[in-house]
């Protein structure tokens, strides 16, 4: 069965990574969707986010990285994706996500797979991410060692150009 796992990703963090590769040992395909969320004030552009999840993902030989573009029940429909799976860090995700996870069933059939993430990495979030980093703060024991150069460059060409 192939699974999504879809989210932002601005930027993949090892929380991400810890619920890919895991869901990489469940499913026999995974796709990384990388998607767009109105309500975000993003780092990275899509194609960058993409770019980063497609090498921090490079050893994982069933998973590949690809943009979402519309409503997810949909592309999975187009993709032949039989679940969604999303990670779980503290109780207000779970309320979030089973609302998610409720509605897209009802838009299509499709399940929802919930895994905690682990505790090493769940006090961590890309919006926390990028305030730490934005701020000159070190993060790079929460990412892989690509995205902590890309976060620093993005977050050095930002503070030229005085954003």
């Amino acid at each position: 069965m192939k699974a999504i796992c879809p989210g932002s990703f601005d930027p993949v963090t090892h929380g991400h990574l810890n619920i890919i590769e895991r869901t990489a040992t469940l499913f026999d395909d995974v796709l990384v969707a990388v998607g767009r969320n109105s309500a975000k004030n993003y780092l990275f552009s899509p194609d960058e986010r993409v770019a980063m999840l497609s090498e921090a993902c490079a050893g994982m030989a069933n998973v590949q990285v690809t943009l979402l573009d519309g409503l997810l029940v949909d592309f999975c429909r187009a993709h032949d994706v039989g679940a969604i799976v999303k990670g779980l860090r503290f109780g207000g995700d779970f309320e979030f996500e089973l609302q998610m996870a409720q509605m897209n069933h009802a838009l299509s059939g499709i399940e929802t797979v919930m895994l905690p993430t682990s505790a090493r990495w769940a006090h961590l979030s890309s919006t926390m991410i990028r305030e730490v980093a934005g701020l000159g703060g070190d993060v790079s024991q929460f990412v892989p060692d690509s995205v902590d150069r890309r976060i620093a460059a993005k977050v050095a060409e930002r503070r030229g150009s005085g954003r």
